[in-house]
């Protein structure tokens, strides 16, 4: 995967914005995220055969995080309240102390994927913040736009 973040940053600030959808769940999937840094932006998808929409949500993230050049002070904007609850509080910290379970034996679902994405937070200073879906919010609808298109991609 390409790395890119803008060289004309200074702070080394960037916003992340991503969403995931799926066309059956599980069935086909796609994510898509917006990478803005300065006057520097960056648009990317992808496209799965057979997924979940919340492994979607969390791929989302991890690319865009997977882009990133050098460390980072992040903004991770989500309308997924799985990701960004289960990041903001806490409770991925939760499921790797009890060793990928929640409750009783119940083993934590995308744990693959939790993990990925905790270790690349550790190479940032990573923020999670919600924000409604269909709402209006351009980046949050073109983030949509993007997960649906690859989706149809998958499909064909």
């Amino acid at each position: 995967m390409k790395k890119a973040v803008a060289e004309n940053n200074n702070n080394n600030q960037v916003a992340i914005y991503t969403d995931g959808a799926c066309s059956g769940n599980p069935g086909p999937g796609g994510y898509g995220v917006i990478l803005v840094s300065g006057n520097y932006r960056k648009e990317l998808s992808e496209n799965f055969v057979l997924t979940t929409n919340n492994r979607m949500e969390i791929f989302a993230a991890i690319a865009g995080l997977q882009a990133l050049k050098k460390k980072c002070k992040v903004v991770i904007y989500s309308d997924s309240k799985y990701l960004v609850n289960s990041m903001e509080l806490g409770w991925v910290k939760r499921w790797e102390v009890n060793g990928w379970k929640r409750g009783r034996a119940k083993t934590v679902p995308n744990s693959d994927l939790w993990k990925i994405l905790l270790s690349l937070c550790k190479e940032h200073e990573v923020k999670f913040n919600w924000i409604k879906g269909h709402s209006g919010h351009p980046e949050n609808e073109r983030c949509d736009e993007l997960a649906r298109k690859a989706i149809v991609k998958a499909v064909i």
